[in-house]
């Protein structure tokens, strides 16, 4: 009857939790909510939910996105409402709106990280940032289920912008004053860099920590334990250089960007 697109935030001490328990979550959150969701067939129906990727467990995100299938036509905002309370503090439902035809994962082809460097020189950050995107390659290893791959982590990367903090992300953007601060961020004294950058979704997808040892390759720059990473946005590059809200088209809206970097 109704297909419907959301998108939603993971914060504070939910970003170590696993996709799959978000997953759970939000099918528990969906039962408690009343949302009247269409089932799959056969011995054991599950809630028809698609998603739209997901961040690494341990990263945040201000921009991840699903879709939902209903049995009843309902208020978009609504719903909205209904189901981020009776979400966990922590995973936050910003927007939904009714699907228009097309893929969604076809209009998410690029993210804008930030990526949170306490005890990192700004001056030293920025010089390894410049020979990142001066390199032809960035060989990286990363583990897998199979055993280590090695993938080119330059490839994917579009712009990488050196900031200084610490900074949190816009209070504006978050719903509730308990998960606006990182946990473990440092006094204002001490060096604090912030990198975000712009990744292109390839497969297979270049991750944040991927990019910090694209960094560690290339410009021997060793940050400390305590990098924390959030996903801005995501969405398809706009011809000014930004993204655009990959939700836009469904509200009747303009392709315009689906949030703003970190302040600087």
């Amino acid at each position: 009857m109704q297909k419907l697109r959301l998108r939603y935030a993971k914060r504070g001490r939910l970003r170590f939790t696993s996709h799959r328990d978000v997953a759970r979550t939000f099918e528990r959150a969906l039962r408690r909510a009343g949302v009247p969701m269409a089932y799959s067939q056969g011995f054991s129906p599950h809630p028809k939910v698609s998603w739209a990727g997901a961040v690494p467990t341990g990263v945040s995100s201000e921009a991840e996105y699903l879709e939902l299938q209903l049995v009843e036509v309902v208020d978009p905002e609504v719903l909205r409402a209904e189901l981020d309370a009776a979400l966990p503090d922590g995973v936050d439902v910003l927007t939904a709106t009714p699907a228009s035809p097309g893929a969604l994962a076809d209009r998410l082809e690029v993210s804008r990280w930030r990526i949170d460097l306490p005890d990192t020189d700004v001056a030293e950050l920025s010089a390894a940032a410049e020979k990142l995107m001066a390199a032809e390659e960035a060989l990286v290893e990363r583990a897998t289920k199979d055993g280590r791959r090695t993938i080119d982590a330059r490839a994917a990367l579009l712009s990488a912008e050196v900031l200084e903090g610490p900074r949190p992300i816009a209070e504006r953007d978050q719903k509730r004053s308990t998960t606006a601060r990182v946990d473990d961020w440092p006094g204002a004294s001490t060096p604090y860099g912030i990198l975000v950058t712009v990744v292109r979704q390839t497969t297979p997808v270049v991750r944040p920590d991927d990019v910090l040892s694209a960094l560690r390759v290339v410009a021997d720059l060793a940050p400390s334990a305590a990098v924390s990473a959030t996903r801005l946005e995501q969405g398809r590059l706009d011809d000014g250089g930004g993204i655009a809200d990959p939700l836009a088209q469904d509200s009747g809206g303009d392709r315009t960007p689906a949030g703003e970097p970190a302040a600087g």
